[in-house]
């Protein structure tokens, strides 16, 4: 799609309140004039937030030369920190949509962010206008994910119908923060606990001693770089998982940031959803 028939939100929010619906996890509401533009857009897409620069009460979107193919360099003092998020749901009544971060300390500027944020701070959004569809039709889903994927996962579950079958695995950092998830389908819960996910990954092991379905079937993984990978590699290269049968997406690496892995985690998802 060229840039011309490409119509891209961006837009500056404000924080109307926040919730913690766990103790590691913190909703934020956020209000604005294009809450009415991501009215159009499917709850649970990626898009990206843009975090201002500490003391700076304006968000700065980059600008995109296209005849140079790059971004236009911004001046640090008010380069905005880019991360990928999911907006989790939407209410035009309220004019508010809300985005759910993970609170796991202030190591990650969306993560302190987050828990210092307070109503009147500004929030950008950067994303694709229009619906996407988040999964195709299938009889039998396998859901897999770590914190990061809840926005997603619980935007699928919610969608499927009640004629629809599965498995869904979540990890989190303990029993306080499992989370009540809704959806219409026969769907099997598994919550795993993990308090030190810097550390590895639990998913993995429990995909693969699972029963897992062997026709119309799809499964999305979202997780930590190498946990998608190896569980990736196991339902495609073990079980003979064909590629529309399946979606993988990183939120993060160990030990990497978001933006210095970007390119890694992006190319391994081309490499797995194309």
């Amino acid at each position: 799609m060229g840039r011309a028939e490409m119509k891209i939100i961006q837009t500056e929010l404000s924080v109307s309140r926040k919730e913690y619906v766990t103790p590691h996890y913190i909703r934020i509401y956020l209000t604005g004039d294009g809450v009415s533009e991501i009215a159009d857009t499917t709850i649970g897409v990626n898009n990206k937030i843009l975090i201002p620069p500490v003391g700076l009460d304006k968000v700065y979107f980059p600008e995109f030369d296209y005849d140079k193919g790059q971004w236009k360099p911004m001046d640090n003092s008010i380069r905005p920190i880019v991360r990928t998020y999911t907006h989790r749901g939407i209410d035009l009544r309220r004019n508010e949509i809300w985005i759910d971060f993970v609170a796991h300390g202030d190591e990650g500027p969306a993560s302190a962010w987050a828990i210092g944020s307070k109503p009147g701070d500004v929030l950008g959004v950067l994303m694709k206008a229009g619906k996407t569809e988040l999964f195709p039709q299938a009889n039998n889903y396998l859901l897999v994910g770590d914190a990061t994927a809840l926005p997603v996962l619980g935007a699928i579950l919610e969608s499927l119908p009640a004629s629809a079958k599965g498995t869904c695995i979540i990890e989190v950092h303990g029993p306080e923060d499992v989370q009540k998830l809704y959806t219409q389908a026969d769907i099997d819960f598994i919550w795993l606990h993990n308090d030190a996910p810097q550390e590895g990954s639990l998913l993995v092991d429990l995909v693969k001693i699972r029963s897992l379905p062997q026709s119309e079937r799809f499964a999305y993984v979202a997780a930590e770089f190498s946990t998608v990978r190896e569980i990736r590699n196991y339902l495609r290269k073990d079980l003979g998982w064909k590629r529309e049968e399946l979606y993988a997406y990183s939120y993060w690496k160990i030990g990497i940031s978001e933006d210095k892995s970007a390119n890694e985690r992006r190319q391994e998802s081309e490499e797995v959803n194309s």
